[in-house]
């Protein structure tokens, strides 16, 4: 179960679906809290005790064992017992709380406010705005008094006020100045001592054509700052004191970051507001193409994009309008590279909307109406094994390649890369799909369709282990992401120069790990958690897995849906080789996905070192195939070695001839 802990405001724990979790007494919030505090660092029982009490009783120690035991049992409620805690450890002489570094909402409020200094204001804007709506008060509400929470709970404070002024300058930057006034003013208000404050609220009701206000905000910060704390203003609010007397043409929002695109953006948009009725058709075709470009800005862009699809897919049947329907589900056409879902629930809810918008569809419908929802089946339904999926991207592709019309196809396209997992070895169809959609979108100046062409040429040239044409994929899908703000790449370009390094040898396997280390970091606040969990420990297992290492069993790893798979490696480095076989037995079969043959090879080593014929044999049938291709390569992040050298020991193991 996936666990979410609040502190921007009271101390609380939520489970997987969005619900509170029962914490019981202050004494279980205060260990709970102090274990956040610590960072996932072990805190000594000895140190719990003298936080907990002024004057600790006898039975302090054993009182704190009791509150863990029972924080334990609200926050996995589902464990086995007698198997060790995952989320609060033992550790040493105390414990730790190994929440994910996105599972505490402060934690993720300082990302973004890290993140937002680096991005375009229209990023920093909407991911700045989402992050100080986690504060639901004061930073650990419940232990003000508290000698322990004290440092963090200044910290958190001062980062929160950080954020509300750079959240003003991102306003200012994108020419919504009247927008920024009235949280500014309640900001200076609140927290008079803060210069930079005063200064953006003044810039704010200048570029509002308030100079006169402008000037008496100045006035009011002077005489503040000289009659309460006995220091004049600062350079910076003197200097704009001194610009805005002489009109200055820098303080023009046109001539600041954003500048005149800012200025249209905010002018069209309330022109559209004006003019549009709020329950017109248009307006949720409107939204969808917003969402579509929203998708692809970044973690917070992609996040929000995904939640209003749904409320406009929703919007759009109500209506009871087929071909409305078809439109908003079809404009969604955001290009797709990682063949895990994000979430699941989500994409069988679009798949069904999307069917029963096909079967609403009067005969003569346009047909590329038709061939945009078999994409989105095709590319929402896969990794499901449904017979579904490959039909729906081969009509697709039939329809758009009948109209050539090039955008369709690129979506159709890309549902065909997604149901192309049906067996082990497709890397070099993969490429050919991956190949043509590079040409076919460079052609019609289609430049996500393009980067979509490159990452899917650039994973199937790593699974043939083409390194130096997949390192000119990587270096024109970097050079595509930067020309045309698609941040996202990135994510996926970092992992494979990681991959790279792990692949090609020659380099210590330190710092392939910590090339691992660096990219995963990146994930984290991407959007993508059908990406990120479990990733990282896969990787490093890889990597272990390749040097003749024993799995990791540090016993708190988090392996994600990866979890069948490493556990029998893990098992066999604790010699529990009984337990391998019984898990083995109990082993489903790997996804249909970009990492099929990798987790196939981590079957057969476990497989091969307990004797387990049958699995042995599953695994022979499902990886010869892809005799000629890398491990797990064709996922673009990791590898586990030549596919043969798996057949060669499998063959050895079962005494058959190669």
């Amino acid at each position: 179960m996936e666990v979410a802990f609040g502190v921007l405001g009271p101390v609380v724990a939520w489970d997987h679906a969005g619900g509170a979790i029962a914490l019981k007494g202050p004494r279980h919030r205060a260990v709970l809290a102090r274990l956040i505090v610590a960072r996932r660092r072990v805190v000594p029982v000895t140190r719990l005790v003298e936080d907990l009490w002024e004057d600790p009783p006898a039975d302090a120690v054993g009182a704190v064992r009791t509150f863990v035991a029972a924080l334990r049992r609200a926050l996995e409620p589902q464990r086995p017992p007698r198997t060790p805690a995952r989320l609060l450890v033992t550790e040493g002489p105390g414990y730790a709380l190994h929440a994910e570094p996105g599972a505490v909402d402060a934690w993720r409020f300082e990302q973004v406010v890290a993140a937002a200094a680096t991005e375009p204001p229209q990023h920093a804007l909407a991911r700045l705005e989402e992050a100080l709506g986690w504060w639901r008060g004061p930073a650990y509400a419940d232990f003000t008094e508290e000698t322990w929470a004290r440092a963090e709970r200044s910290r958190l404070g001062e980062l929160r006020l950080h954020a509300v002024e750079r959240q003003a300058e991102a306003r200012l930057a994108l020419g919504l100045a009247g927008e920024a006034v009235p949280d500014l003013d309640a900001h200076v208000a609140e927290h008079p001592w803060r210069e930079d404050a005063w200064r953006l609220l003044a810039l704010a009701l200048y570029r509002t054509g308030r100079q006169g206000d402008a000037l008496a905000v100045l006035r009011r910060a002077r005489t503040l700052l000289v009659e309460q704390l006995g220091v004049d203003p600062g350079p910076r609010l003197r200097r704009l004191e001194a610009d805005i007397l002489d009109h200055a043409d820098h303080l023009d929002p046109a001539s600041g970051p954003g500048g005149p695109a800012a200025r249209v953006w905010a002018q069209a948009a309330a022109a559209y507001d004006r003019t549009v009725a709020s329950g017109a058709r248009a307006r949720l075709e409107s939204t969808v193409s917003l969402l579509r470009n929203l998708a692809v800005t970044g973690g917070g862009g992609l996040q929000a994009a995904r939640q209003h699809r749904l409320a406009a897919i929703t919007a759009a049947e109500e209506r009871g309008d087929a071909e409305l329907t078809a439109r908003v589900i079809g404009a969604y056409d955001v290009p797709a590279i990682w063949t895990r879902v994000d979430d699941p629930q989500q994409a069988a809810w679009v798949v069904a909307a999307a069917e029963r918008t096909l079967a609403a569809l009067w005969p003569g419908a346009h047909p590329a109406a038709q061939a945009r929802l078999l994409a989105t089946i095709a590319l929402e339904s896969r990794g499901t094994r449904s017979a579904r999926g490959p039909q729906a991207a081969q009509q697709a592709e039939q329809i758009a390649r009948r109209l050539d019309d090039p955008a369709l196809l690129s979506f159709a396209l890309n549902g065909v890369f997604m149901q192309s997992f049906h067996r082990a070895g497709l890397a070099p169809h993969r490429d050919e799909v991956g190949a043509e959609l590079v040409a076919l979108s460079a052609r019609n100046g289609l430049a996500t369709w393009e980067v979509l062409g490159h990452l899917i040429r650039l994973q199937a040239r790593s699974a043939l282990a083409d390194f130096p044409a997949a390192d000119g994929h990587a270096a024109a899908a970097d050079r595509l992401a930067e020309r045309h703000e698609l941040p996202l790449v990135g994510v996926f370009t970092q992992w494979y120069r990681a991959l790279r390094l792990a692949a090609t040898g020659g380099t210590l396997a330190a710092e392939v790990e910590a090339a691992y280390q660096d990219a995963a970091a990146r994930i984290n606040g991407a959007g993508m958690p059908g990406l990120e969990r479990g990733l990282l420990p896969l990787a490093l297992l890889s990597l272990r897995v390749r040097h003749a290492q024993p799995a990791q069993t540090d016993g708190y790893t988090d392996w994600g849906p990866y979890e069948p798979w490493a556990r029998p490696l893990g098992l066999l480095a604790q010699d529990r080789r009984g337990e391998v076989t019984a898990a083995l037995r109990q082993l489903p079969d790997p996804p249909r996905d970009l990492l099929f043959e990798a987790l196939w090879c981590l079957a057969a080593r476990a497989a091969i070192a307990v004797g387990d014929r049958k699995t042995m044999e599953r695994a022979y049938t499902e990886l010869t195939p892809a005799a000629a291709e890398l491990a797990g390569a064709g996922s673009g992040l990791l590898t586990l070695g030549p596919v043969s050298k798996h057949l060669d020991d499998l063959a050895t193991a079962l005494r058959h001839p190669r």
